[in-house]
């Protein structure tokens, strides 16, 4: 190497020594600043590490606003659920989710779309999940859901079959939510069609699984060279499945794939784009359904008094209706409505395991009000970041007992759905904030939750099901997983199950 370029090699390093050096200061008006003892890295790796307990700390010595420095990054944490409201409903020319979503979008699916607006999408994507074919997808999925489940039971006989509960319940709903969406082998239905359809689906979910394990790694950008070679094999395999070339010959296709491949083809998307779309699709559509059951069942299990409460409902709402539930072809929203233990059940396990960042970019300078009356500045190119899962979820002054599985914490005496919690004295709006709010709410919420409760009323009628040990204990989070939607365990449970003849 010459002189000219060793200079010049150590002149780019004192530069960013001296970049790395320079620590920003807190202006009047601002939020306190933590900048944390390391340059530009500031607290990203304890961060990484595990957030929630990060941020706790950073709240106990803060109190519910801060600004840290997490790797070249300013991020303005809110951990007050009352104010939650000025920042999800702010216009996006102040608060901005899209920067965010894009760059997870091409970091984690190497997905490009050309002029992508991703509210201009959400509004094409709601009717076919909300309103207008909100029946027919809850129709399709408890039909797949019964070709995938008591298909599987007939050809396994009745004799006792041993799996992990987070595998049995992950491969059930986003294999059947995958022949929900993207369509089945042939209509009308065979029962070799249907074999197939369960063959092909579980293709489907265990290349997803593989890609979903890796997850985390691939948002943070921390994969390892056997990682990225693994990651490669598996979206290559991912995205020939979810080809529109493959998928185009699949019967019963859901109207909100054909209208989000008419958009795809509407914007000039290649192919080869539209199958990494769809494979986008797939996680953000079916990737917290799975985790979801599997905690909801295990606090079950573990809570023999919540098991009966949800079994008494189900015989009066289900088991007792004027056609058995083995022969149904549908369970009627009007039914499905009707369960108010298990609605309760369902929103305690998300209270203790949903754990999202609400991220928004500040597009401008700004003043945040809160609802106390103090209003904080923001700088404009800084990140704004609202955790749901430390307050108000697991807020003791809003729960008792926060971190203990109560299923009937969303009850009233009556039966009725309790909604009045409340801190600092007054009742609160987002007491409990699994499916996002504001402008970013999920538009699947309703066709998960019934997606959901299915899956649970046809295990709880076609098996018997128990844990492998009777000391089994509720396994640790998988802390990566913080800020990606439901957390997932550490390792699986095992159980044990067979079909009620």
């Amino acid at each position: 190497m010459s002189w000219a370029a060793l200079l010049g090699l150590l002149a780019v390093l004192l530069l960013l020594l001296l970049l790395l050096s320079r620590r920003r200061a807190r202006r009047p008006g601002e939020p306190p600043l933590d900048l944390g003892s390391i340059p530009w890295l500031g607290h990203a790796l304890e961060f990484g590490r595990d957030a929630a307990s990060f941020l706790t700390r950073m709240k106990e010595k803060h109190g519910d606003i801060f600004t840290v420095l997490v790797g070249g990054r300013y991020v303005t944490v809110l951990l007050d659920p009352h104010s939650y409201d000025t920042v999800v409903w702010e216009l996006r020319t102040r608060l901005d989710f899209h920067p965010y979503a894009i760059f997870l979008m091409e970091r984690i699916f190497d997905l490009q779309l050309p002029n992508f607006n991703p509210s201009e999408e959400k509004a094409r994507m709601k009717p076919t999940l909300m309103h207008r074919d909100l029946q027919a997808l809850t129709e399709a999925m408890y039909t797949n859901l019964r070709t995938v489940l008591l298909g599987d039971s007939t050809e396994a006989g009745s004799g006792w079959q041993e799996t992990g509960l987070l595998e049995f319940s992950y491969n059930a709903l986003l294999s059947a939510g995958y022949l929900t969406l993207y369509g089945v082998e042939a209509s009308p239905r065979t029962h070799e069609s249907q074999a197939q359809d369960r063959v092909h689906s579980a293709d489907v979910f265990h290349t997803f699984r593989q890609l979903d394990l890796l997850l985390p790694k691939l948002a943070r950008g921390s994969l390892s060279a056997g990682d990225k070679d693994h990651a490669c094999s598996v979206k290559n395999r991912l995205w020939k499945l979810l080809s529109p070339a493959r998928l185009a010959s699949r019967a019963d296709r859901s109207s909100w794939l054909e209208s989000y491949l008419r958009h795809l083809e509407e914007m000039g998307v290649s192919e080869e784009m539209q199958a990494r779309a769809l494979a986008l699709q797939l996680w953000a559509t079916q990737g917290n359904m799975g985790p979801t059951a599997f905690w909801l069942l295990l606090f079950l299990l573990k809570n023999p008094e919540a098991l009966a409460a949800v079994h008494a409902e189900l015989k009066h709402t289900v088991w007792q209706a004027e056609q058995p539930v083995s022969q149904k072809t549908t369970l009627p929203q009007k039914i499905l409505d009707s369960m108010p233990v298990l609605d309760s059940v369902l929103s305690e396990t998300l209270r203790l395991t949903a754990a999202p960042f609400i991220t928004r970019e500040v597009m401008a300078d700004l003043a945040l009000p809160m609802a106390d009356g103090r209003e904080f500045s923001l700088r404009r190119g800084d990140r704004l970041l609202l955790f749901p899962f430390l307050s108000p979820q697991k807020d003791p002054e809003i729960y008792t007992e926060p971190e203990v599985f109560k299923y009937n914490r969303f009850l009233n005496p009556d039966g009725s759905e309790k909604k009045d919690f409340y801190k600092d004295g007054k009742r609160l709006k987002n007491y409990n904030m699994p499916w996002g709010a504001g402008h970013n709410q999920c538009l699947g919420k309703s066709y998960a939750i019934n997606s959901i409760k299915q899956f649970v009323v046809l295990l709880l009628t076609h098996f018997d099901l128990e844990l492998g040990s009777a000391d089994t204990e509720v396994p640790e989070f998988d802390l990566s997983r913080y800020g990606f939607g439901l957390m997932q365990p550490e390792e699986d449970v095992p159980i044990r199950y067979r079909a009620r003849l």
